[in-house]
């Protein structure tokens, strides 16, 4: 059976919006970048580690599949985490306005045999923005908790000038990797399920 080690409501959504059944392994996984770790190696070790820490805890269940996954912003090589508080979700969205960013997202699927792994990188470009609109944006409060302090399937859609690679992967949860590394394991989705979620 598949179980997702992550908190995330959105990967949750987007699991089901393809019909995938799945249990839930809540983990707290320290979040932070060893020194001189790239952006794209921080995010591949977290993954891995959610899903291995959500197998560890599925022990003596021999079908278990974990899927980990972690997605950060990166401008440059410095990565834009969850901001803590509304002052650096302002300070991260001015320093992503009018700029090219890249969105990171690794996906880890173990069982007791065998993990694979798999990262999409997706660059995101946003409009130049002005003060007034970052403040339109902080008080809707979508922000928290958030990487790079936006949600890009809310209001910060607006935000998006161009987008090259994967919509879902900047929700967090690259969909197009995702089904084929579920499928190299023999999870199926559910059609009927899908399509009344959709």
């Amino acid at each position: 059976m598949l179980h997702l080690a992550s908190k995330s409501p959105r990967r949750r959504e987007l699991l089901l919006r393809h019909g995938f059944d799945f249990g839930i392994v809540d983990l707290d996984i320290p979040e932070h970048p060893a020194p001189g770790e790239s952006p794209e190696d921080y995010v591949r070790r977290v993954a891995r580690e959610k899903a291995g820490a959500g197998l560890l805890r599925l022990v003596g269940q021999a079908d278990a599949v974990v899927l980990g996954a972690d997605t950060e912003v990166a401008l440059d090589d410095r990565i834009f985490g969850k901001p803590v508080d509304a002052d650096e979700a302002a300070a991260m969205l001015r320093a992503l306005s009018g700029r090219t960013h890249r969105v990171i997202s690794s996906v880890a699927v173990v069982s007791a045999a065998r993990e694979v792994q798999t990262t999409s990188v997706t660059e995101v470009r946003f409009a130049a923005l002005d003060d007034a609109r970052i403040a339109e944006y902080l008080d809707s409060g979508e922000w928290k908790g958030k990487a790079g302090a936006y949600a890009i399937q809310g209001r910060a859609e607006a935000f998006v000038a161009h987008l090259s690679g994967s919509y879902s992967g900047v929700m967090g949860l690259p969909m197009f990797e995702t089904v084929a590394l579920l499928r190299e394991f023999g999870v199926r989705r559910d059609v009927a399920a899908a399509e009344a979620v959709a």
